[in-house]
């Protein structure tokens, strides 16, 4: 089970809020790893969190007997890090609040298995937004039985 994830971005204290708002949850500072980090919190009863750093923030480990921390890194352009969120909102509500932040969106059907909105978080960072139909379908196939008879039927076409 996830918890919680990290990602970093140009705006930080912004990005927890739309990420919160697309979640019904709330934003606020996270100075344990770095200075302006926040943590967009959904509220639910797992505690279900994405911290979000500084771009370019690397979490180091502490020598000794001592929390990880954050440093200054380089920035990518891009990276394979994403998650996939479940939002109480529909596609249009979820497309109007990318395109009110400039973020990319559109919805695209994974496999034939599942739906997911890609939201690009400022233009480098994806995440995959599922409304309640979308978290339904994920569920019933995002299963270790449901995945081995994917790989026994082979590719998709």
């Amino acid at each position: 089970m996830l918890f919680h994830m990290s990602i970093d971005a140009e705006r930080p204290e912004h990005v927890a809020n739309v990420l919160a708002e697309l979640w019904g949850g709330v934003a606020l500072p996270f100075p344990p790893v770095t200075q302006d980090a926040w943590i967009a919190m959904a509220g639910d009863d797992r505690g279900t969190a994405i911290e979000v750093y500084p771009v370019g923030t690397q979490l180091v480990e502490y020598d000794g007997d001592g929390d990880a921390y954050g440093v200054p890194g380089p920035v990518l352009a891009k990276t394979a890090t994403h998650a996939a969120i479940g939002s109480s909102l529909n596609e249009p509500e979820v497309i109007a609040i990318a395109d009110r932040e400039g973020w990319p969106a559109k919805y695209r059907n994974r496999g034939g298995l599942f739906g997911v909105i890609e939201v690009w978080i400022e233009g480098r960072q994806m995440i995959e937004v599922l409304t309640p139909q979308m978290q339904e379908d994920y569920q019933r196939t995002m299963t270790p039985a449901g995945w081995r008879r994917l790989l026994e039927a082979g590719p998709p076409a």
